[in-house]
């Protein structure tokens, strides 16, 4: 299975391709300008989260393995759930830090707000099995994978 999405040119074939499917936004990570904010609304200061938070998606033979970076969430704050369309979504909330009157802030770049990321699982996930840990602000999602029969192979033996 290639990681590289068919855009960028090569065949699309059944093998299961996360990145041609519609849960996963490939350019939602990218950075807005001002003018990108006017006119899309979800790239604004207030829903900042959803552009900062980093999932990352490896494939190993037994499990497909999640890492997302909350740096400063606790568990409580994190959602980690499973639908019935075989959808993983990961949402929380970073809360804005209480600001004092005597406070005199020189830079913000921290963002806050509510996040949300979304996978759509392949066929070999087994959904009942997911198990989610969080260790040093990085929320690790396993979903282990079902076994792939191999079809049995029977040597014939030519004639002639």
């Amino acid at each position: 299975m290639s990681l590289i999405p068919s855009f960028f040119g090569g065949r699309r074939s059944n093998v299961f391709d996360p990145f041609s499917l519609d849960v996963w936004d490939p350019f939602k990570d990218f950075p807005s300008s001002s003018s990108l904010s006017a006119s899309f609304p979800e790239f604004s200061r207030e829903n900042s989260a959803f552009v900062s938070t980093r999932v990352d998606w490896k494939e190993t033979p037994e499990a497909h393995v999640f890492k997302a970076d909350l740096p400063g969430l606790k568990k409580e704050e994190v959602k980690v759930e499973i639908e019935d369309d075989r959808v993983l979504q990961i949402t929380g909330e970073r809360n804005v830090e209480k600001e004092d009157k005597n406070d005199k802030w020189h830079r913000v770049e921290r963002s806050s707000g509510k996040f949300m990321r979304r996978f759509r699982l392949p066929e070999n996930a087994k959904m009942e099995q997911v198990k989610a840990s969080m260790e040093n602000g990085v929320l690790t999602v396993t979903v282990p994978k079902e076994e792939v029969k191999k079809p049995d192979v029977k040597a014939i033996e030519i004639s002639g």
